[in-house]
């Protein structure tokens, strides 16, 4: 059999979406540099800071730290950072090649903070920034990071540190005895300079180049982070029962296992270590493959490891982790919160929030590989609509291109695109199309001509263009770390380039790990080499990011700078948040993988990566009705809600069930639609200060130890709690309601309020899936059902008041013109609604903005209302004083409000009178 009919076959594999082969990915054992690190022994005397060498500056010190074993000599500096905020950053003085730092990941140079010396001694050095303190110990070399005069982070107190410096390979065996007194005589694991996984060689050039470096965090109870895992919300102990470090390698894993630490499509290196007390974040800025060992004191069958963390004193919880680097630097952010939201806020001042997207991104996705042709594609949108269920965005995946292509079109299914994009705009859709990184080898095939005519692809160890295999079959990848191929390529999105897309047409990166069917792990090699001469191994993870940045500036220039782009990417890192939104990739039609969804994107959001969700229904397999109906129930409360399937499993858009299920899937994408007012005011807020649109409801509750595992519930913003269903034949849910006794949650469906603190057993059947307003709450509605989101702009507003136990509630609303960049000149209305002593009324959050809207408030509706009520009041400055009708509901769980008809813009008041 051939090469080329075996890679056919494998790619066939690959797309009939076989279970995950654990053979095809490497164990920290087979890994040379993870095999080497863990092995790492605690040692107190081999890294010393000289002291004699530190340098003081306002905002950093410098010192030498020295290899006393090998006779290195490394840079060692750090940097306080405004927020507070420490860099700590270690580099060889003298390498024998230059080492790799991340580029593009960071959201501009951070700001820098005061730094003050407290004290100077020949052993240690102390310094003060803000109400934060750090000890710099020279021997053994160690960091203590201090919040509040508490010891909450510790750099190196376990002593494995270990900073492989780049050498001459040493000489074969046998010619190392002509080296006399210069023969090396270290050991070192086989694997340092050249390794061997299944069939495949690298070649490591450089020799070993590893960094390995242990964090403790004392007094923590739990840790999370470290997205992207098919895994629960709470970081597991992996240093006991053989289980393997969490591992941030960007893979193409095919039906990825759940309950894993393996490595999936993304990796971001950011990591928060929560107690009740203190939560503080670690994000190590380095683009190679990476593995993480977490040991939680918590878990019974722990033994201790921290070591002399302060003299003579040993603490009783912690949080121990060991972050394993095969290269670069070490770029250390610490962040000293000293909660949770603080960590969160303060890694977005350092890798960038999401833009603002447009309005219609956050609506319904409809797609599969592969909608057929044009006929299609307009069939299954005049299905929704026949059926009404809304829908904003009709999808394409491979099967569109001419051969797959890319930047062309099939020439007899999709003949006319521009006509089919036309009409779609007509009926208020957009179009989404794929477009992946690796090339097709055609000769003829523009793309392929350009890049090979201006050297724009990734070179194989000989300096040869690297040819892979993916969908097109022979491939060649464009190496998106050269300036040069990010502009090319974007300009490739111009309408005259992209012939047939309009600019209602937006993009779907995907395979971009890179994923290569017959390359090692299924990407490609590390000895592969990129732009700057880097080799693939230190530039890993950082492809998919580069490859959304050249489509973003791409999707922006074809604009004019006016529209904001909407990018769908796989892989990810640190910073990809700025161009794109993300999946959980290749799911399966199982519970258990609905289950899981919630977790996985609660753990992108604290990554930075909030515009998170999941194929509902799953990707692969076929789901029966009820996974679907409760998957859609699901879908509606993460931020991006998309239905996407296999081409091989069979259609399941919403029209093709039953009336009940139909009934159900359009009440759960209706009450998706109703909250686009609030998905869109918490995206312009997380754009503004950082914080997760998603949250844990840890976030919000940091004290109360019962939340600290919980993944299955989650917060929409701070004002939404849900608790999707997803166990088969559920009767009941246990939903646990925090805030202590006096907070109370009201039902959003029948605004019954349950007041308390505690885990209840809720009643469920398959139309309910239990989902709260939190007491104290003003929750912006627009409940006119509509086919798409862009008819609603100028439909009313429901305001929904849910109460507290003061009779008290808030909220905000943000409104532009839902596309443009115009809202960064102060073209929009950012608002606040209070209600409190039986009197509703709003305010300028940002006075200095402003933006024109014809929508208006068509009810008010009063959660937990007061009793007695006969009437309302309006006062408004366009319509004056006015009467106002109300109503209580049969049980008097609430009071509307009819017709205010007061402009949302319109400053006014609304009094309850007896």
């Amino acid at each position: 059999m051939d090469t080329s009919v075996r890679l056919l076959i494998l790619s066939t594999l690959i797309a009939c979406g076989f279970a995950v082969d654990r053979n095809n990915f490497k164990t920290c054992e087979q890994s040379s540099f993870c095999r080497r690190l863990r092995a790492t022994k605690p040692s107190d005397t081999k890294y010393e800071l000289n002291l004699s060498s530190l340098q003081i500056s306002d905002n950093a010190i410098e010192s030498e730290l020295v290899d006393k074993e090998a006779d290195v000599s490394l840079k060692f500096a750090i940097t306080a950072l405004a927020d507070s905020t420490f860099r700590v950053f270690v580099d060889e003085i003298k390498p024998l090649h230059p080492r790799y730092q991340v580029e593009g990941v960071l959201n501009g140079e951070p700001q820098v903070a005061r730094l003050e010396l407290l004290q100077r001694t020949n052993e240690e050095i102390s310094i003060r920034s803000g109400d934060n303190k750090v000890v710099i110990k020279a021997l053994p070399f160690k960091i203590e990071f201090y919040s509040g005069g508490k010891l909450v982070t510790v750099f190196n107190g376990r002593g494995l540190f270990n900073f492989e410096h780049l050498r001459a390979k040493p000489a074969e065996e046998g010619a190392a005895a002509d080296l006399g007194d210069e023969a090396p005589k270290e050991s070192i694991d086989p694997g340092a300079w050249s390794e061997n996984f299944k069939s495949f060689h690298d070649s490591k050039p450089r020799g070993p180049e590893a960094i390995g470096l242990d964090i403790t965090f004392p007094e923590a109870q739990r840790a999370y982070g470290l997205p992207e895992h098919a895994d629960r919300l709470a970081l597991r102990t992996t240093t006991s029962g053989g289980q393997e470090p969490y591992r941030l390698y960007n893979l193409d894993v095919f039906e990825y296992e759940l309950d894993s630490t393996m490595a999936i499509y993304g990796a971001i290196p950011m990591l928060y270590a929560h107690s009740a007390q203190h939560t503080v974040g670690v994000f190590w800025q380095n683009a190679a493959e990476m593995w993480v060992d977490v040991t939680n004191s918590k878990d019974g069958n722990v033994v201790s490891s921290i070591v002399s963390l302060v003299s003579g004193q040993k603490q009783d919880v912690h949080i121990d982790t060991h972050f394993m680097s095969e290269s670069g630097v070490v770029d250390l952010f610490v962040f000293l919160g000293p909660t949770m939201r603080n960590v969160a806020q303060q890694y977005a001042k350092i890798t960038g929030t999401a833009p603002l997207p447009q309005y219609f991104s956050l609506g319904y996705h409809q797609s599969r590989w592969n909608y057929n042709d044009e006929d299609d594609v307009r069939m299954v949108v005049q299905k929704l609509d026949e059926h009404n269920f809304p829908v904003d965005v009709m999808w394409l995946d491979i099967e569109y291109t001419d051969g797959k292509k890319y930047f062309t079109w099939d020439a007899i299914k999709f003949k006319n695109p521009e006509t089919m994009l036309q009409n779609l705009t007509a009926t208020g859709r957009k179009l989404v199309v794929i477009i992946d990184p690796h090339i097709k080898r055609e000769g003829g095939y523009f793309l392929h001509e350009d890049a090979l005519a201006n050297n724009y692809y990734v070179k194989n160890k000989d300096g040869n263009v690297y040819e892979g295999w993916c969908w097109p079959g022979s491939s060649s990848y464009l190496d998106f770390f050269d300036p040069k191929v990010r502009e090319y390529y974007a300009g490739l999105y111009a309408f005259d380039k992209f012939v047939g897309t309009t600019k209602d047409a937006y993009l779907w990166n995907d395979m971009n790990e890179p994923s290569v069917f017959n390359g090692p792990e299924i990407t490609m090699p590390k000895d592969c080499i990129h732009y700057g001469d880097w080799e693939h191994r230190h530039v890993h993870n950082l492809y998919g990011l580069y490859h959304t940045m050249a489509t973003f500036d791409g999707l922006l220039k074809r604009s004019g700078n006016k529209l904001r782009p909407f990018i769908l990417t796989r892989g990810h890192f640190a910073g990809s948040q700025r161009y794109a939104a993300v999946w959980t990739g290749d799911n399966a039609a199982e519970w258990s993988h609905l289950m899981y969804s919630i977790p996985m994107c609660l753990t992108e959001a604290l990554g930075g990566m909030s515009f998170c969700g999941a194929d509902v229904g799953g990707f692969f397999k076929n789901p029966d009705e009820e996974l679907l109906q409760r998957w859609f129930q699901t879908g509606v409360w993460l931020p991006f809600f998309r239905m996407h399937s296999h081409i091989e499993t069979k259609r399941r858009e919403p029209y093709l069930y039953s009336t009940d299920v139909q009934n159900r899937i359009r009440t759960a994408m209706w009450q998706r639609y109703a909250h686009l007012p609030v998905w869109y005011t918490l995206f312009h807020e997380h754009e503004v200060t950082g914080e997760p649109v998603i949250r844990p409801l840890v976030y919000h509750y940091p004290t109360d130890g019962n939340v600290f595992d919980i993944d299955n519930q989650l917060l929409v913003g701070s004002s939404i709690m849900a608790r999707p269903v997803t166990e088969s034949g559920a009767s009941s849910a246990t939903v646990y309601f925090p805030g202590g006794a006096q907070e109370r949650w009201y039902d959003i469906e029948d605004f019954k309020p349950f007041q308390g603190s505690g885990s209840v057993t809720i009643p469920v059947s398959l139309d309910k899936s239990p989902v709260y307003y939190k007491g104290g709450s003003i929750i912006p509605r627009k409940d006119r059902p509509r086919r798409a989101s862009t008819l609603t702009h100028d439909d009313p507003f429901t305001l929904y008041v849910a109460l507290d136990h003061n009779n008290s509630a808030q909220g905000r609303l943000y409104i532009d013109d839902n596309e443009s960049y115009e809202y960064r000149k102060k073209k929009y209305l950012y608002l606040q609604f209070n209600y409190k002593d039986g009197v509703l009324s709003n305010s300028f959050v940002d006075p200095d903005a402003s933006y024109q809207t014809s929508a208006w408030i068509e009810r008010v509706v009063i959660l937990g209302p007061p009793a007695g009520v006969k009437r309302a009041k309006l006062e408004s400055k366009e319509l004056g004083v006015q009467k106002l009708s109300v109503s209580y509901d049969s049980e008097g769980g609430s009071l509307t409000i009819r017709k205010p008809a007061v402009i949302i813009s319109d400053i006014f008041t609304i009094t309850l009178e007896e």
